[in-house]
């Protein structure tokens, strides 16, 4: 792991570059980051809104910015640089988002979850999410191709999940995925974005108080029975979850069926020893890494990183995609997919503190679904040239608008 204790910087600081964000290949990252792994590690960057800060590459410097108490997740105390003018104030995180605060708040929230999501709770939904899936795949066999495989199957199994998981009615899927989506667009407004938010805290917070008043059995509920959180708060939870809860495991196995299905060979290696899949699932997380930019931390203090010193204030984009492409990390060729490659860890969930609270939900969803899908449809194909696939270049999440397949 990189040492990242205070030494002496090395060298003068470079010239920022402008943060790579135009892919070549629909499942690989911008071809810039291999160049910056190799030569740059951690580099100073221009982000698109045209603030500066700092961009890590590497997939142990990337652990290290995320496991270094050093770097926070409020970016209250970000120093943005040109053209935001650097005294511009920051919002607090709204209440209850713990993904946006450092402890002791972080810790706080947190811990209240935690005992929701263990592996062996999540391995006990396994039937009912393999009753969702057979659902919907009788469904998409009723219906006959072409179909499309985002609103048909991708999208409603994480959404059916996590809406029974936490209490909110799946019939209100239409107003959460639609706020959830222009949270995540990236030509949002400031305002847009806001409004996206509130409106789905204010709905949870409407579930809030009516399972104060008539208590449920489910996360919320849960929530609403401890009493250490707010009503507020509680919402703000209820809509952190709905929003990922859904959105990363759908473009997940949308995206995922995608890549297995432009990697024949891959996808026959499942086919013939489905016992590849567990390895199958870590291997996809890996190589396509739906948090398309990175996560964003601020440095609390002067630290040294990689030869250079971060000041404190500055913004750091730790590049989980780049990542997750580090050679010194992944045996064999990381730009190549390997149903067989051997575990290592890789950074898809993110690291340290902030690492994601749903990881295991998300692992039992994929293996259920694209189990069930190759098995089901052993023709499955696209329905459409796949470079006619809209692609969500424009979004925060990663992964496809649509997947046109026949069978």
């Amino acid at each position: 792991m990189t040492d990242t204790r205070p030494t002496t910087t090395t060298g003068p600081r470079p010239a920022a570059t402008p943060q790579p964000t135009v892919r070549t290949c629909p499942f690989d990252p911008p071809e810039e980051y291999r160049t910056l792994r190799e030569q740059a590690p951690v580099t100073p960057v221009t982000f698109p809104d045209g603030t500066n800060g700092w961009l890590v590459t590497r997939h142990e410097d990337v652990r290290a910015v995320l496991a270094d108490p050093r770097f926070g997740a409020n970016r209250r105390a970000a120093r943005t640089g040109a053209p935001v003018p650097a005294d511009t104030p920051l919002p607090p995180p709204a209440p209850g988002m713990f993904i946006f605060m450092d402890p002791p708040e972080h810790t706080r929230v947190r811990r209240l979850l935690t005992g929701q999501f263990t592996v062996r709770r999540m391995r006990q939904l396994i039937p009912a999410v393999e009753r969702i899936v057979a659902g919907q795949l009788d469904a998409m066999a009723s219906a006959g191709g072409p179909v499309d495989l985002v609103q048909d199957f991708a999208l409603p199994i994480p959404s059916l999940v996590i809406c029974e998981l936490l209490g909110v009615p799946y019939a209100d899927r239409a107003d959460f995925q639609r706020n959830s989506s222009t949270v995540l667009r990236l030509d949002a407004t400031h305002e847009e974005v806001q409004q996206a938010h509130l409106a789905m805290s204010r709905h949870i917070h409407e579930l809030t108080v009516a399972k104060r008043a008539a208590p449920t059995d489910d996360i919320l509920g849960g929530l609403v029975r401890d009493g250490r959180l707010t009503d507020e708060e509680v919402a703000g939870v209820g809509a952190l979850l709905l929003l990922a809860g859904h959105e990363t495991t759908a473009n997940m196995i949308a995206l995922g069926t995608m890549c297995l299905l432009g990697n024949p060979g891959q996808l026959a290696a499942l086919r013939a020893d489905p016992s590849l899949m567990d390895n199958a699932v870590e291997e996809l997380l890996r190589y396509l890494t739906i948090i398309q930019f990175g996560l964003r931390r601020v440095a609390l203090e002067d630290v040294e990183l990689g030869g250079h010193r971060i000041e404190a204030g500055a913004t750091v984009l730790a590049s989980l995609t780049s990542g997750n492409r580090d050679a010194t990390q992944f045996s064999g060729d990381p730009d190549q997919l390997d149903v067989r490659r051997p575990y290592s860890p890789h950074l898809a969930f993110g690291h340290g503190i902030h690492q994601c609270i749903g990881q295991q939900l998300a692992r039992v969803e994929m293996k259920a679904a694209l189990s069930a899908l190759i098995d089901r449809f052993p023709g499955l194909r696209l329905a459409v040239p796949a470079q006619e696939v809209p692609m969500r270049d424009d979004m925060l999440i990663y992964g496809v608008h649509e997947l046109p397949v026949t069978w």
